[in-house]
């Protein structure tokens, strides 16, 4: 049974960096897709950043430049380092994988498996 648990969360002043990180539990595929998603409160679930079994990664444009996605599969962890905080941040952050998948899009419903969530709180 896969099981994705996230950690990491917690509260920063704008500006600041946090590391999210996934422990991913049960997963056996040579080809997948792991993913970063964010809901803050009243607004929809939104894709932030991926990485394939390749290695290949994406970004949401907001988060360029500041948000870096790895993995380190010795560890069978996800990784989300996040740099350069914005209050507009502020959300439950999700990890979530896809089996087979080639990150082709930040569309949740091609994701099979989830974590439960981790906080993130940026203040100005």
């Amino acid at each position: 049974q896969v099981q994705l648990v996230e950690s990491g969360g917690g509260s920063v002043q704008a500006g600041g960096s946090l590391r999210l990180s996934c422990a991913i539990y049960g997963f056996t595929a040579s080809s997948y897709c792991m993913g970063w998603f964010r809901q803050a409160p009243g607004k929809e679930l939104e894709g932030v950043a991926s990485i394939n079994s390749d290695g290949s990664t994406r970004y949401v444009d907001v988060v360029k430049g500041r948000f870096t996605i790895s993995q380190d599969n010795a560890k069978a962890t996800l990784y989300l380092q996040m740099n350069s905080l914005k209050p507009e941040d502020t959300a439950m952050y999700y990890c979530a994988l896809e089996y087979g998948g080639i990150c082709s899009s930040f569309d949740q419903y091609r994701y099979n498996y989830w974590g439960q969530g981790t906080q993130v709180t940026v203040s100005s």
